[in-house]
């Protein structure tokens, strides 16, 4: 008698306790293109109103549709995108009175709830999602939230099977909501997921791991083979972008993260278009060196055959030790290598020319490649050395860092 639906537990008075427990149905999906997730949850509510005691110690299970009759808590879901309430064959909802006022209100609901998530270490992330339930209208002066049996008021979600995580830990949270018309109190219940990485591995780190071994075969081809060598480099560099191309499709609005596995992808396919650079620069080298090694055509030609029964080089020496006769008048000394620039008669723009000029000697002479053979025999070891060390960093700094 006299129940008004529109005021609350000790209107005017002390707030209300309203205490809450969870059951995680399913959690059907993870977006991480959206950046939610989808989850139906048993929420159930607990509070005390005085104006409904009544004698005895029974409960009694009330018709769903009485609940529009009483006044309930406006529990809503923070960051929720899209909510609704099941309702085959009926609402599902659940009004249960215990004789010393208490009210047990059951929903069930099905929600799709924001998760910020960190990509950057895909696919050996793991996420932090949320689930927050808040009250909209009455501040703490009014209502108070509370956990009903602490970390025990959440069940189901320890059972859950999902496609591509695992539940690391969850645990719950009393906070505060402070807002412009006041302080909000808020209930959190934060899951940590760790993806399941063994399927990337599968479908795209071992593919790709094969590709930069493949590329190396290059490496046991002669030099002549120039369309097995071509063949090999230009498939190997095709076949990566490929797989590139497809993983990064299936993340297509998430390409503003540079993630582990971009960064994997990234090296092995540097590794694949060193390989092919390597061949074209071993077989440049082996073709001027094949040129420089041809014998010249005409007067030339004949000449040499003419002085083929002639001490070469004894010619040669006999000939730089009277150029270098001739002109010492100047102070300049000329070598077989470079020039001296030490002589204290050139003057100092001489000298910085003639330093400049056997510097790029020496860089030229450097950089030039005087058996072509031995750069696949270096790249056979060091190709191979250097992709496994760049392996060992990439696994130790996404696995432990």
């Amino acid at each position: 008698m006299g129940y008004n639906k529109y005021l609350r537990p000790y209107f005017g008075g002390e707030p209300v306790q309203i205490a809450m427990s969870l059951d995680i149905a399913s959690i059907s999906s993870i977006s991480e293109t959206d950046m939610d997730y989808t989850a139906t949850i048993y929420l159930r509510q607990r509070w005390t109103d005085p104006r409904l005691v009544f004698h005895g110690n029974k409960s009694f299970t009330l018709d769903a549709r009485l609940v529009e009759l009483l006044w309930v808590p406006d529990t809503y879901i923070v960051e929720s995108k899209r909510s609704f309430l099941h309702d085959v064959t009926v609402g599902n909802r659940l009004i249960r009175l215990f004789s010393n006022g208490t009210i047990l209100y059951a929903l069930r609901i099905t929600t799709t709830v924001a998760c910020n998530m960190d990509l950057s270490k895909y696919p050996m992330d793991t996420q932090t999602c949320r689930l927050q339930l808040e009250s909209w209208g009455y501040d703490e002066n009014d209502v108070i939230f509370t956990w009903l049996r602490g970390n025990d008021s959440v069940h189901g979600i320890e059972k859950l099977r999902l496609s591509q995580y695992t539940v690391e830990r969850y645990y719950t949270l009393i906070s505060k909501s402070q807002q412009e018309t006041g302080s909000y109190p808020r209930l959190i219940l934060q899951f940590e997921l760790r993806r399941n990485v063994l399927y990337f591995i599968l479908e795209t780190y071992v593919p790709s791991t094969l590709l930069v071994m493949l590329s190396w075969v290059s490496f046991w081809i002669t030099l002549d083979s120039v369309p097995a060598r071509t063949c090999i480099g230009v498939t190997t560099v095709l076949s990566m972008t490929t797989l590139m191309i497809g993983s990064r499709s299936s993340l297509s609005k998430t390409n503003c993260f540079i993630k582990a596995i971009d960064v994997y992808l990234g090296i092995c396919f540097t590794f694949i278009f060193g390989a092919l650079v390597e061949y074209a620069v071993a077989h440049y080298s082996s073709s001027q060196k094949r040129t420089a090694k041809t014998p010249q055509e005409g007067p030339a030609n004949e000449l040499t055959k003419e002085m083929e029964g002639i001490n070469i080089t004894s010619i040669l020496s006999s000939s730089i030790t009277s150029y270098k006769q001739q002109i010492s008048f100047t102070g300049i000394e000329i070598s077989s290598d470079n020039i001296n620039c030490s002589d204290l008669t050139m003057k100092t723009h001489e000298k910085i020319k003639c330093l400049l000029r056997n510097k790029m000697y020496r860089i030229i002479s450097y950089f030039t490649i005087q058996n072509p053979s031995n750069v696949d025999h270096y790249s056979k070891l060091l190709f191979p050395l250097f992709f496994m060390l760049v392996n060992v960093f990439y696994w130790a700094y996404y696995l432990y860092f």
